[in-house]
């Protein structure tokens, strides 16, 4: 059972009036114009932009404590270095390229290279990926615990909370909440470390009371298991946090240095993190519920106050992602699904219209947030929704889109189109069969469901390069 002081009660009160405080303040600075609601102006420097995307890139926090509590140091190298590995790749190779292209979104980029149904299928799966569904069950898990609400209320009191300040004040508003959340999330993991060592000791306690496969790099787990988180770490490439920011930032310079500092800042954190759930292992063996591994070790070591910090901590480190998702899941829904088949017998493009544009991303976030209450009350646990979108989206983003940056890469827009659109399909029903099928546990023949989508998707490619023709596309979007 958690317990908490009136102490801890008011400070985690206060952190939450300070976000909802500097998300509404920021809101009276933005503008009506698409420019400024999604992008912020495209102004952010380099220290706004490293603690943005550090904060809203590290959201799945009780995540991270279920799957360090289960599986011990696999989880740096599985939800830790693969994702530094395609974060390099991206700021060396793709960070200059995207915010040189001056576009809003990924389906803006897939229409100027491919077509307008390209750009569209790809909406759909940019949707399904940015579901905010995770980080709603996180939070409201956290907000559950510390006011005894009901699930159901919790799920739809974060909505509300979260939903408020990003419908009228935008990118910016995420933003300039991210660098509250930035700071606050370090504060509590650095908090709750030097408690864990005076209470319990160093490494020798981990060593006595940790199952000696904690301390392995695998953690138990196949190397096929392994090899598909980082398959899904490929979602750093297609994750569109990443390329809204790269175009929000004032130039190329800074989202390539800001990637590889926020590199430096994952890292320092990862190691906070893990090392607390090797500890949450060692000390509370047994838990029915690894998600709740963190709040547990809390409420077994800290002193008021402290305790407080630590919860403001992870609700930060949620948050950050929760808002962040929440808007790019809005902005896609809204402005490039709606709009686009709106436009479709048109020769207008979304990225021409500023007020639909702007209004649609408001109508946007609240049907996204309806469908993540659901979601995550129908899925309640964290790396199941993460496994489950990642496995069955990124094969058909991968491919089309990196090409889309690459003259030499490029293929027809028809292929395109089928490497998208079969390589979603393959991973998908690979994915469903172990449900539907007689494959009981495992997925047919054995393998990951995102290694037969990455094949058919390559495929497609190898053919389009062999008999593809490239022509200019005929929607080009014009750079604002």
């Amino acid at each position: 059972m958690i317990h908490f002081s009136v102490t801890d009660e008011v400070i985690i009160l206060v952190y939450l009036a300070m976000v909802v405080y500097v998300g509404f303040r920021a809101s009276r600075k933005t503008q009506s114009t698409q420019e400024d609601f999604l992008l912020a102006g495209r102004t952010l420097t380099l220290p706004v932009f490293v603690m943005s995307l550090v904060s809203s890139w590290y959201g799945g926090v009780l995540g991270v404590g279920e799957f360090s509590y289960r599986y011990g140091l696999s989880n740096w190298f599985t939800q830790g270095l693969p994702y530094y590995i395609f974060a390099a790749i991206f700021a060396g190779f793709l960070a200059k390229k995207v915010r040189a292209t001056n576009y809003y979104t990924i389906p803006d980029k897939l229409a100027g290279s491919y077509d307008r149904k390209t750009a569209l299928l790809g909406a759909i799966l940019t949707y399904i990926l940015v579901s905010p569904a995770p980080y709603v069950l996180m939070l409201s898990i956290l907000l559950q615990m510390i006011f005894g609400w009901s699930m159901m209320v919790a799920l739809v009191v974060t909505a509300l909370t979260a939903v408020s300040y990003l419908y009228f004040g935008g990118f910016r508003s995420d933003v300039r909440t991210n660098v509250l959340e930035f700071v606050m999330m370090f504060s509590g993991f650095g908090i709750i470390l030097p408690f864990c060592i005076s209470r319990f000791g160093g490494m020798e306690f981990l060593r006595t009371h940790l199952p000696a496969v904690h301390l392995t790099w695998a953690g138990g787990n196949s190397i096929q298991y392994i090899l598909a988180w980082f398959f899904i770490a490929l979602w750093t490439i297609v994750d569109p946090s990443f390329h809204q920011r790269c175009y929000a930032a004032k130039d190329g310079n800074v989202a390539r240095r800001g990637i590889f500092i926020s590199i430096l800042f994952w890292f320092i954190f990862d190691a906070l993190t893990t090392t607390a759930g090797l500890y949450a292992r060692a000390a509370l063996p047994g838990l029915e519920q690894p998600m709740m591994s963190y709040p547990l070790l809390a409420e077994m070591i800290l002193p008021p106050v402290a305790k407080g910090m630590f919860y403001v901590s992870m609700l930060a480190a949620i948050m950050s992602t929760l808002n962040s998702l929440s808007f790019v899941s809005a902005q896609t829904l809204g402005r490039d699904i709606v709009m686009r088949w709106r436009l479709a017998a048109t020769s207008i493009e979304a990225v021409e219209l500023d007020a639909p544009s702007t209004m649609l991303t408001r109508i946007g976030l609240i049907v996204s947030f309806l469908l993540s209450v659901l979601l995550a009350w129908s899925i309640p646990s964290v790396v199941n929704l993460w496994y489950a979108i990642g496995t069955v989206t990124i094969p058909g983003l991968l491919i089309p889109l990196v090409a889309s940056y690459f003259p030499r890469l490029r293929i027809a827009t028809g292929y395109a189109f089928l490497a998208m659109l079969l390589g979603w399909l393959t991973s998908l029903f690979w994915f469903l069969a172990r449900y539907v099928g007689s494959s009981g546990d495992s997925y047919p023949l054995g393998i990951e469901p995102m290694y037969p989508g990455l094949v058919v998707s390559l495929i497609c490619w190898v053919l389009g390069k062999m008999l593809g023709r490239i022509s200019v596309a005929p929607t080009t979007l014009h750079p604002a």
